[in-house]
Formats: C-alpha cells, sequence, structure tokens
C-alpha cells in the first residue's frame, strides 16, 4: 500500500511540473524534467488549445447550463441517442457500482443529455457536471476527457491535475467517443470520479461502451436488412461484429466503425448513395435471399478479401454465434438457384431473370453441386 500510495503522489508531483512546464514557463512538456511521464501528446494539445482561447488554469468555472430554449433543441436533437443509449448505461451501473464512479453521456458539442450510476447530489462537484444541459465541452470547461475525447476522436484517461482548469484537477475520467451509423461524431461517454482512487482501466471500459452505443445507434436506423460482418475464424453476433443497414434497394444507409474499417470503401466520403453491389462480388438478392440462415454466408469483396456476412431482417435475432463454420458461397449459390428454379416451376430460363443471371450459369451452379 505504501509503493501504490508514493507512485501515486509522484505521478502527481510529475503533472505539476508538466503544468508548469507548459502554462507558465511556455516549455514543452516533452522537455527531459517531465518527458518520462507525459507520453500523452494529445494532454498537451488540448492545454495549448485553452489557453490559445485565452483562459487561465486558476479561473472559477460556473458549469452553465444552456439556456432553457437551447436545451430543449439539445433534448430533441438527442431523444434517440437517449432511448439507444440507456441500456448501455444501465449495465455500466452496475458495472461500476462500488467504485464511486458515476456516467455521463454528452452530444458531440459536449452537453449532457443522460447520466448512469450513483450519483452523490449532496456533493456540489458531482451535481454541477451531472445536470443535464450542463456544457461540458473544451471550450467551455478547458481539458476533461470529455472534450478531449471529442476533439480528439480517441478513448482517454484523465487524472486530477491533467485537467487544465484548478476547478476540475478534483476529478478522475474516462472518455470514449462513439460515431453515428453516418460515420460523424455522435457525441461520448464519460465516466468520472470526484477525489477518488485512479481507476485508468475505465477507459477500456468507456471504449467497450461507446463500441455498443454505436452498434445500437446502426441498428436503429430504420433499414430493410442489415448485414452483420466479421473475418472468417471469427464467430458473429456480438459487439465486435461489423454492421451494415440497407434500404430495400439494397443502398447503405448506415454502418458502424467496425464495418468501415472491414470495408474500405465504406470509409470513403463520396457523392450519392453506395450501394451493395458495389462493396460485395455477388448478387444483391443472395444477401436479402440468405435473411433467416442460421449460417453466415462467406462473401467476397472486390478486393478478393472475404468476409461471414449473417443478413439479418428487422427484428431478427443474429444466429450466427451458433453456427460452427460459415458456409462456403458454392453452396449458398447453390441453395438459392435451386430455390429460384422451384418458385419458377422448373422454368430455368425463369429463374435466371428473376436472379439476373444467365441459364447457363443456373447449369452451371447446378452442376457444381
Amino acid at each position: 500500500m505504501a509503493t501504490t500510495q508514493t507512485s501515486s503522489d509522484e505521478r502527481l508531483l510529475r503533472i505539476e511540473q508538466a503544468r508548469a512546464a507548459i502554462m507558465f514557463e511556455g516549455r514543452s512538456a516533452t522537455d527531459s524534467m517531465v518527458d518520462a511521464w507525459f507520453n500523452h501528446s494529445w494532454i498537451e494539445r488540448s492545454w495549448r488549445r485553452c489557453m490559445a482561447r485565452g483562459r487561465r488554469p486558476d479561473e472559477h468555472l460556473a458549469f452553465d447550463v444552456l439556456p432553457a430554449q437551447a436545451t430543449r433543441r439539445a433534448s430533441d436533437a438527442g431523444h434517440e441517442l437517449v432511448q439507444v443509449a440507456r441500456p448501455v448505461l444501465d449495465q455500466l451501473s452496475r458495472a461500476i457500482a462500488s467504485t464511486r464512479y458515476f456516467a455521463i453521456l454528452t452530444d458531440a458539442n459536449g452537453i449532457v443529455v443522460d447520466v448512469g450510476g450513483s450519483i452523490d447530489r449532496s456533493d456540489a462537484r458531482a451535481h454541477l457536471i451531472t445536470r443535464i444541459g450542463v456544457d461540458l465541452s473544451e471550450a467551455a470547461v478547458g481539458t476533461t476527457a470529455i472534450g478531449a475525447a471529442l476533439a480528439e476522436h480517441q478513448p482517454v484517461w484523465l487524472h486530477r491535475g491533467e485537467h487544465f482548469f484548478r476547478d476540475t484537477s478534483v476529478y478522475s475520467c474516462a472518455g470514449a467517443p462513439f460515431f453515428g451509423p453516418d460515420g460523424s461524431c455522435a457525441g461520448m461517454l464519460d465516466l468520472t470520479g470526484v477525489e477518488t482512487i485512479e481507476r485508468p482501466e475505465l477507459k477500456h471500459l468507456a471504449a467497450q461502451a461507446a463500441r455498443s452505443i454505436e452498434n445500437a445507434l446502426a441498428i436503429a436506423r430504420p433499414h430493410a436488412l442489415l448485414l452483420r460482418l466479421n473475418w472468417p475464424g471469427h464467430a458473429i453476433g456480438d459487439d465486435t461484429d461489423g454492421l451494415i443497414a440497407l434500404d430495400g434497394d439494397g443502398c447503405v444507409v448506415g454502418a458502424n466503425p467496425s464495418a468501415r474499417q472491414m470495408v474500405s470503401l465504406l470509409a470513403e466520403p463520396r457523392p450519392g448513395r453506395l450501394h451493395c453491389s458495389e462493396l460485395f462480388a455477388m448478387p444483391m438478392e443472395m444477401l436479402f435471399d440468405s435473411a433467416g440462415l442460421e449460417h453466415p454466408l462467406e462473401v467476397p469483396l472486390w478486393s478478393g478479401l472475404r468476409l461471414q456476412v449473417l443478413s439479418c431482417a428487422p427484428g431478427q435475432p443474429a444466429q450466427g454465434r451458433q453456427a460452427s463454420r460459415a458456409l462456403p458461397l458454392r453452396d449458398v449459390e447453390a441453395a438459392l438457384i435451386r430455390k429460384a428454379v422451384d418458385e419458377a416451376r422448373g422454368n430455368v430460363m425463369q429463374a435466371a431473370r428473376a436472379l439476373g443471371i444467365s441459364r447457363a450459369t443456373v447449369y452451371r451452379k447446378l452442376g457444381k453441386k
């Protein structure tokens, strides 16, 4: 215990040295006296942004709530976010129940839209920052996990004096941004404690919860088909899945960050709508016809890579984690072609037209089986 306390005291001392170097002496935190501690240049960037706004660390903060009309606008705009994030906040509340930390949900501007966990309302330091409509952006309250996560678009951990203002140096907080189905930042999730034990592992918890919110936002987007993606060898059905929402025409109406990382075309800015045929080297109809199958398909991308894809109609549960392997594409193709021929009562030409392929392709595909 004594060693832990010494280590904590030394860390706080190094934080103060870094503050003095940057805020009062005009030096960089990478100077030799502090570079052993200060390996997070994003903190220095945030401090310098605060100083560029003319702010000084000894200023007193009012933690202003937006005017009533602006609060209503923020509340209306964040209604869907609050709805989809509430189950995640409830789960977080259980995870942090015995730690004296609580959860704060903000929109993309750093305005508080919901809170969770056990909050001591008798402590003004906790009460002030957990009011719906309070502005906790970097411009308003300086360097915090909230402002830093929104500015840097990455999960962060911030302890005591790493905050810019002295008034916020009583907090320790983890924050993670989350991104909406259109790829833009939709808000952030913060876990904060007041004069409590440093728990940097909460950064992982915040990042994991942010991923859950991203997935919930993607699933909530109105769609005709939801595609769950993962690489071969990885089970489908959890928060690591890529998610792509399609409308009835096969156009992409939303995707989560995991999908944008797996299918690079999703991450590229482009005019107009993106069709699933531009992503997957297979007919759109196969994706829709496979909805409800227990096993995922092994689907080729135009890059030559392959993904497992499980198609789900709205409200349909993902079945992929029950599957021991993905069905090879040729088996799925043959099954779907055979189904089309059966529905055409044996008329191969009619089945080929329905599938958008040639009659020769129908015979060839069925001949492989």
